[in-house]
C-alpha cells in the first residue's frame, strides 16, 4: 500500500463526517427563493407525472414541464489519454465529433436575463472526455462560480501537477472526483489502460497540498473507486488508503457493462458490487426494475461541448439530442419543445423500450 504524502494526511472518522457535512451544506448553498421555488415545482410536477389518468390503466398524465432543470451536465470535452474498455471516449468509438467548449458559449448559457443560472443549483463540468485536457478548464469553473453555483468535476488525475492543483484550488471548485481504480499500478491499469497510478497518487499529493497552502476548504476531493472483478479484492485496502490519504470521501461505483457475460472480466463475483444478474433464463440482466419514470432525466439535462441537449448522461452519443443551444434562451426553448415533451411521456409509458435506458441504474440498489 503506497504510503500518504504526510503523516498528519489521515483522517479521523469525525473529521471525513465534517468534511462531508461541510460539503452538503456547500450544496445547498446556492438555493434562493427563486431557485428554491423552481426546484418545488419540479418536485411537484414530477410526482403529478406519475399518477395514473383515472380509467386509463398503465397510462401517464404528463403535462407540459413548466419549472426549469436544478442540476446540468457540460462537457469540456470528448478527448481523453486513457483508453477505458468500457467508454466511448476510451475506445475512440463516437460518431460525434471531439472537441473542446469554448468558455464563452457556457457564459452564454448560464449569464444574462435568460441564464440557467438563474433557477439551476448544480453545474456538473463533466459528461464524456478528461476534463483537464482543457486548458481553459478553470475558467470554466470559474463562470459557474461567478454566478454562485456549486461546481463539481470528475477527472482521471494526469494533468493535475503543483502549479495547476493551486489553480484549481483558487478557481473554487467545490467537488473534484478523482477516478483511482487500484491500489497498485498492475490492478489500475487493468482497466485505466494507459494511466499511470502514480500520476493519481501526486495529483492528489498537490491538490491537498494546496488546500492547506492557501487555507481553503474547498474542493471537496474524493476518491472514486470503480469496482471490477480485478481489482474487488482491494476494496478493503482502498478504503484504508483513502483514511490515509486524508481524502475528503471515498466513494465506490459500479461498473457499466455493454455486453455482461459469462466470464467476462469486469464482472465482479461479489453481487453487491455489481450491476448484473443472471434472469431465470440464465442470462446476464441489469438488476433494474426499471419503472416508468426517471427522476434524473426529469430535473437535469446534459450539454455536449458542442452546445447539443441531450436529456441524460447515459446517452453518450448524443442519440436523443433535442437540439443545440448557444444561449439560455435557446436551452429553454429546447427544453419545453415538443420533440423533449414526447421523449419524456415515452419514459414515463414505456422505459423500458429506450436502449440506453436498459442499461441505466436509475432506481437500482448498487453504487452507480
Amino acid at each position: 500500500m503506497p504510503s500518504a504524502p504526510h503523516p498528519q494526511a489521515a483522517r479521523t472518522a469525525l473529521s471525513r463526517k465534517w468534511a462531508q457535512w461541510r460539503d452538503r451544506r456547500a450544496r445547498f448553498a446556492p438555493l434562493n427563493p427563486r431557485r428554491t421555488a423552481n426546484a418545488l415545482r419540479l418536485m411537484q410536477s414530477f410526482r403529478r407525472a406519475q399518477k395514473p389518468v383515472q380509467g386509463e390503466k398503465g397510462a401517464r398524465s404528463l403535462d407540459p414541464l413548466q419549472a426549469w432543470p436544478m442540476s446540468l451536465s457540460v462537457e469540456p470535452t470528448t478527448a481523453c489519454n486513457l483508453r477505458c474498455p468500457e467508454c466511448p471516449s476510451g475506445l475512440r468509438s463516437f460518431t460525434r465529433p471531439t472537441g473542446m467548449l469554448e468558455p464563452d458559449r457556457l457564459a452564454a448559457l448560464l449569464s444574462g436575463p435568460q441564464g440557467l443560472a438563474r433557477d439551476l443549483v448544480y453545474l456538473n463540468l463533466y459528461f464524456q472526455g478528461e476534463p483537464y485536457l482543457h486548458k481553459g478548464m478553470d475558467d470554466l469553473v470559474a463562470i459557474g462560480k461567478r454566478e454562485g453555483l456549486y461546481v463539481s468535476t470528475s477527472t482521471n488525475a494526469h494533468f493535475i501537477d503543483a502549479q495547476r492543483a493551486e489553480r484549481i484550488v483558487e478557481s473554487g471548485i467545490d467537488r473534484l472526483i478523482i477516478s483511482i481504480d487500484g491500489a497498485d499500478q498492475e490492478a489500475y491499469a487493468s482497466y485505466r489502460v494507459g494511466g499511470k497510478i502514480e500520476k493519481v497518487l501526486d495529483a492528489t499529493r498537490h491538490v491537498l497540498d494546496a488546500k492547506r497552502k492557501l487555507g481553503r476548504p474547498h474542493p471537496h476531493v474524493v476518491w472514486q473507486f470503480l469496482v471490477v472483478g480485478i481489482n474487488e479484492h482491494q476494496l478493503p485496502t482502498m478504503r484504508a488508503m483513502a483514511r490515509q490519504w486524508g481524502v475528503d470521501e471515498f466513494v465506490v461505483k459500479t461498473a457499466q457493462l455493454d455486453a455482461p457475460e459469462d466470464g467476462h472480466p469486469l464482472l465482479t463475483e461479489d453481487p453487491r458490487l455489481r450491476r448484473y444478474d443472471r434472469d431465470p433464463s440464465g442470462r446476464w440482466v441489469l438488476r433494474n426494475p426499471m419503472l416508468d419514470r426517471c427522476w434524473r432525466m426529469w430535473q437535469g439535462a446534459v450539454l455536449t461541448w458542442d452546445g447539443k441537449v441531450v436529456p441524460c448522461c447515459f446517452d453518450k452519443d448524443a442519440q436523443h439530442a433535442m437540439g443545440q443551444a448557444q444561449d439560455g434562451a435557446g436551452f429553454r426553448e429546447i427544453w419545453q419543445n415538443p420533440a423533449y415533451h414526447s421523449f419524456r411521456e415515452s419514459v414515463f409509458k414505456h422505459r423500458a423500450g429506450i436502449e440506453m435506458c436498459r442499461n441505466c441504474t436509475e432506481g437500482t440498489e448498487v453504487w452507480a
